[in-house]
């Protein structure tokens, strides 16, 4: 049920925030057959302010850390299974294409993108003329090296959320949306659930709010630090459609400072650019909607130097948050002395993986622990509980 209070106020299971990594938690407690579940989200679903609220992310095997490709052929597995119950399409594989010029810390950057790949996962280290004469959109220097990986492509996480939360509710899960939670009470037996919509008691609950989560920690003695920066994507409409499909051009990483990235023509007749961490520092409360016009150019100088064919016409930009742990990885964990509540973070770069991260979110909530390597992502790591840990949110070692 959606936006109303469900009839009875104690559960099994209750999942809060349902954006990419909370929809796919939801999804596989309820596919676990994991007793009563329910999803409470603040705001109401569909277009909106969710962070998960687009046609496109980029999916790869290509990463800056072993911590990350260890679980990258279980993530693309985790898709395949929402796709096969789902029957919709959701991965789109384009090949994935990391460029930096020679001499440059993004070539140092393309290293370790090659150097933690797993061995059976294919890889070209290509130079500019291979470039150019395989993507003639491309407009390089000699001194431009890449790294092909024929497996990247692109997440439809707008569709993937939808399916995973159409699955959530075929398997009993109930939804609240409209509802913001005040306060999490941890008692020996259950927690408590303090919403906007009444008091909800559960077994266990698991937390995928991002900053959001940082007024509920806090009274429960974690001060974990996040840092939000405002970003913006934009869409151009090339008028050389063809040349800019799915099937002739990949999604693509340029690694320089600053870092762009972008997509072939999908969801919109529109190529789409965006670039890493602008630094522009806010909160969930202070960012905003507005574009920034000087960011839009940005992009469009980017494409007028780099890719020239895919310039046209702003179609349309939106802003977006970027939610960073101070070492901008996961939080895939039990709260430490809180047994009963588990978090999901994504930092900033989860949607891929939100197949995979919700099974692993719903392991932990059932039985303590993951099949899946995920050490690094623990709770209780210097990074979130040193307060004179340097933050770094420059994903490159």
């Amino acid at each position: 049920m959606v936006g109303t209070s469900p009839s009875a106020a104690a559960y099994d299971h209750i999942v809060v925030g349902i954006g990419a990594l909370g929809s796919a938690t939801a999804y596989r407690l309820g596919l676990a057959g994991a007793g009563r579940v329910l999803a409470i989200e603040q705001f109401a679903f569909g277009p909106g302010r969710g962070g998960s609220d687009d046609h496109s992310r980029i999916i790869r095997h290509a990463y800056h850390s072993a911590v990350y490709t260890a679980l990258t052929h279980e993530m693309f597995r985790a898709w395949r299974d929402v796709e096969a119950e789902s029957g919709l399409q959701l991965v789109t594989t384009t090949g994935g294409l990391d460029l930096a010029r020679r001499g440059t810390p993004g070539e140092q950057e393309l290293h370790n993108y090659g150097a933690t790949l797993p061995a059976d996962v294919e890889r070209e280290h290509l130079d500019a003329d291979e470039v150019r004469r395989r993507w003639p959109q491309w407009r390089i220097d000699d001194d431009v090296v890449a790294m092909y990986q024929p497996d990247g492509g692109l997440l439809d996480i707008r569709r993937a959320n939808g399916a995973h939360r159409a699955l959530a509710r075929a398997h009993g899960v109930d939804f609240l949306a409209d509802t913001k939670v005040l306060a999490l009470h941890h008692h020996p037996t259950h927690v408590e659930v303090v919403t906007t919509a009444g008091t909800f008691e559960a077994g266990s609950v698991i937390l995928c709010t991002a900053s959001w989560a940082a007024d509920l920690l806090a009274p429960l003695g974690y001060d974990w630090r996040f840092t939000v920066s405002q970003e913006q994507v934009s869409w151009f409409a090339t008028p050389n459609v063809r040349d800019f499909l799915p099937d002739r051009f990949p999604m693509w990483i340029w690694h320089d400072e600053p870092l762009f990235y972008g997509f072939p023509v999908y969801g919109e007749v529109a190529v789409k650019v965006s670039r890493d961490v602008s630094g522009r520092w806010v909160t969930a409360d202070t960012r905003s909607f507005d574009p920034e016009p000087s960011e839009t150019e940005m992009f469009a100088d980017f494409l007028r130097e780099r890719v020239p064919g895919a310039l046209g016409p702003e179609l349309f930009s939106r802003t977006c948050l970027y939610d960073m742990t101070p070492d901008r990885d996961f939080v895939l964990d039990r709260l430490p002395g809180h047994p009963r509540i588990t978090v999901g973070f994504g930092a900033a770069h989860a949607a891929k993986f939100a197949a995979l991260i919700g099974e692993i979110l719903a392991e932990l909530a059932l039985g303590g622990a993951s099949r899946h390597p995920i050490g690094a992502f623990r709770a209780d790591r210097p990074a979130l509980s040193d307060p004179t840990f340097e933050p770094a949110f420059r994903m490159k070692e």
